[in-house]
């Protein structure tokens, strides 16, 4: 693969991560979503959710159980603090 097209890629998947926490943020409290509704609602096939939802995970931005996910504790403390900008 080229580094132009890794470079795609790599855009690409912090595009449906962004879309992911910001659908996660605007959710009304810590309610948590199913991954299907999740990936349904922003329109990305179920294996292109999960591996965002993995990396976001990882990283501790969101909490998944199950077949749920919601915003971290600490994303959300931040979105509060007006630090995630549109």
């Amino acid at each position: 693969m080229s580094e132009q097209s890794d470079n795609a890629a790599a855009a690409a998947a912090r595009k449906v991560e962004r879309a992911i926490l910001l659908h996660l943020l605007g959710e009304e409290g810590p309610s948590r979503v199913s991954r299907e509704r999740l990936a349904r609602a922003l329109d990305i096939d179920a294996p292109t959710a999960e591996q965002a939802l993995q990396r976001l995970a990882a990283a501790g931005v969101v909490c998944v159980a199950g077949g749920e996910v919601w915003a971290s504790a600490a994303a959300r403390l931040i979105d509060e603090l007006g630090l995630i900008g549109i």
